[in-house]
């Protein structure tokens, strides 16, 4: 019996190691993925690639320039990219980044791939759930303050939006499904923020419905009589 328990648990770890491998293969095939599509459009610097990040990617894969930069090498000596130095007077020398025929082809070979929805994790859904157990208010403000990051990135995006795709109708190909991630961006963004703001106002009715059930039953109160007061 307990022989078989320690097997179980030992199956168990193996099975929860060959997940988060997994799980650790799938953040780094997706982030070499990302910089070779990138590099596919055009050649690109380390610090090209982070701007672009910042400014165009972020909404949907997330990346530091430390990690970008240490991918770049390990793609550049599986020759899927090849660097080449330019110099720059009066700057240090930079190195710019191209596509190889392979690491066009191993791009190529992924992007036919079915790509499954990521797992989610969200700390305030976890948040919510076990709100009932705090103070109506302090799930408001956390409530609030989210509301404000998902709008300021949201008009970040339509900003973005509008100054590059103003006329999606003339767009190129690679400019035009750059602009589809835009909208999926936008939707994502707009989605959070409308949900903030519906549990705002769901939560701030059900604190003025509890508030006037307390005051109701207050006035029901039979008010005692002198003679029950002496």
């Amino acid at each position: 019996m307990q022989h078989n328990l320690l097997i179980n648990q030992q199956i168990d770890y193996v099975q929860k190691r060959i997940i988060k491998k997994s799980r650790m293969q799938q953040g780094f095939m997706s982030l070499s993925h990302t910089i070779l599509m990138l590099l596919a459009e055009s050649a690109h610097s380390g610090y090209d690639l982070s701007k672009e990040f910042d400014e165009c990617v972020g909404h949907y894969w997330q990346a530091t320039p430390q990690q970008i930069y240490r991918e770049l090498s390990k793609l550049d000596g599986q020759g899927l990219v090849e660097a080449e130095t330019i110099a720059q007077e009066g700057r240090p020398n930079k190195k710019l980044y191209t596509i190889t025929a392979a690491g066009k082809l191993k791009l190529v070979e992924w992007l036919t791939e079915p790509a499954d929805p990521m797992s989610v994790r969200e700390d305030l859904m976890v948040k919510m759930r076990g709100s009932h157990l705090i103070a109506p208010d302090a799930m408001l403000t956390e409530l609030q303050r989210r509301q404000a990051i998902h709008e300021e990135k949201l008009e970040v995006l339509r900003a973005n939006e509008r100054d590059r795709f103003a006329n999606p109708d003339s767009l190129s190909d690679s400019e035009f499904v750059q602009y589809l991630t835009f909208r999926c961006g936008i939707r994502y963004e707009s989605g959070w923020a409308a949900w903030c703001a519906e549990a705002i106002e769901r939560i701030q009715q059900r604190v003025a419905q509890k508030q006037r059930e307390n005051e109701k039953k207050k006035g029901d109160r039979p008010i005692p009589s002198a003679e029950a007061r002496l």
